[in-house]
């Protein structure tokens, strides 16, 4: 099939096309990751996202049901230089080009996608659409780039999650059981975690720390979630624009000030800042990939953490009550912060990246020792 991507300024791109015919808009991104590609499509902070991935190689190793993020792929279409003509892995299920095609999903590649990088890095992330078929007119593909409203003030979390109460008790896949996720019943802490549009891995990686996990739709209230009774919250990754969640903001601001051990992670970490009294701003082009360095402020340490947001808060935002923890050391913005008297803290990368980088997993075990301290020194 043909395959033609337009931008919104007006560049547009020709290639061929894979995956499933037809015409879908969204920001067009970079992510220079060179493995993950399953968790980049079905990690549910991707809605409203075409994808172009810089590595050359992608889909050679096919796609599984054990690797996915989410319940189905969550972007809006996929670029690649090369179109992989077999998977070869003895885990893989399908091959890439089956996968696209069985959850509508179109795909671009055969073109320039050095070019179109180098374009998003001087311009910044531009609206964009992708069409593939037959007898593909550009001229309504750009029209369609142009007629998408973009992701700043989107509130895109419904059309992610699913709303409802759920229980999770699986841990990491283990090699020795043929990368299957265990199912445990006895764990010594409980988590709430309030779903934007979590990925798995945050779930099994507290699996794994020992907290049996709940999960409480995005819109639950702060009395819903306390009346819980866990000894921690997270608020999640997800989709769209922060700002545009206010509710979120009130929600997140009055778990913070009843004293609950509280972890922000990625769209948390904006919620958080936003909820205390500091501001988001919309990235140039964002930060996609898993080879970004990160500095821990306390130790000097640098992890190499994987990353996906075109949404920041504004470290000079930061009211006098909230530390920075972490900066990135590509261009200085905030990665990590702390509550200075409440046991609140966030981190905006992705420590629970499922092909890695693993650096920034400590991250759990921070959030695991605040409540653990405070239950250890709790009165009998």
């Amino acid at each position: 099939m043909d395959a033609v991507l337009a931008l919104s300024d007006g560049r547009i791109f020709y290639g061929t096309g894979f995956g499933a015919a037809g015409m879908r808009a969204g920001e067009v991104c970079f992510n220079t990751a060179m493995t993950g590609y399953q968790e980049i499509l079905t990690d549910p902070s991707y809605r409203g996202q075409i994808i172009t991935l810089t590595y050359p190689h992608i889909g050679n190793v096919g796609v599984n049901e054990e690797d996915q993020e989410g319940r189905e792929i969550f972007c809006s279409g996929l670029l690649l230089r090369t179109l992989p003509r077999a998977a070869s892995s003895w885990r893989a299920q399908e091959n890439l080009d089956e996968y696209l095609r069985r959850h509508g999903i179109p795909g671009m590649a055969e073109f320039d996608t050095r070019a179109l990088t180098r374009h998003l890095r001087e311009h910044g992330a531009q609206n964009g659409a992708l069409a593939v078929g037959e007898k593909l007119q550009p001229e309504a593909v750009l029209a369609a780039a142009r007629a998408f409203p973009g992701l700043e003030g989107a509130d895109l979390i419904g059309e992610v999650t699913l709303g409802q109460h759920q229980s999770w008790r699986r841990r990491s896949p283990d090699p020795a059981h043929g990368y299957h996720s265990q199912e445990v019943g006895n764990y010594p802490h409980h988590v709430v975690v309030v779903d934007f549009g979590a990925k798995r891995n945050i779930l099994r990686l507290l699996a794994d720390r020992g907290c049996r996990v709940t999960l409480l739709p995005h819109q639950s209230s702060s009395r819903e979630i306390l009346a819980v009774g866990a000894d921690g919250v997270l608020f999640s990754n997800g989709p769209g624009d922060p700002a545009a969640l206010t509710a979120a903001q009130q929600t997140v601001r009055a778990v913070v000030e009843a004293g609950q051990p509280t972890f922000g992670l990625c769209l948390g970490h904006q919620l958080l800042g936003l909820a205390l009294g500091g501001k988001t701003e919309k990235m140039k082009f964002g930060h996609h990939g898993a080879n970004h360095p990160v500095r821990d402020l306390r130790s000097g340490r640098v992890l190499i953490t994987s990353q996906n947001h075109g949404f920041a808060v504004a470290a000079e935002s930061l009211p006098n009550s909230m530390e920075p923890t972490h900066v990135s050391l590509f261009d200085g913005s905030l990665q990590g912060m702390r509550h200075r008297e409440l046991p609140a803290f966030s981190f905006q990368g992705h420590p629970e990246a499922g092909p890695g980088p693993h650096d920034a997993s400590v991250i759990f075990d921070e959030f695991v020792a605040s409540f653990r301290t405070r239950k250890d020194h709790a009165p009998a």
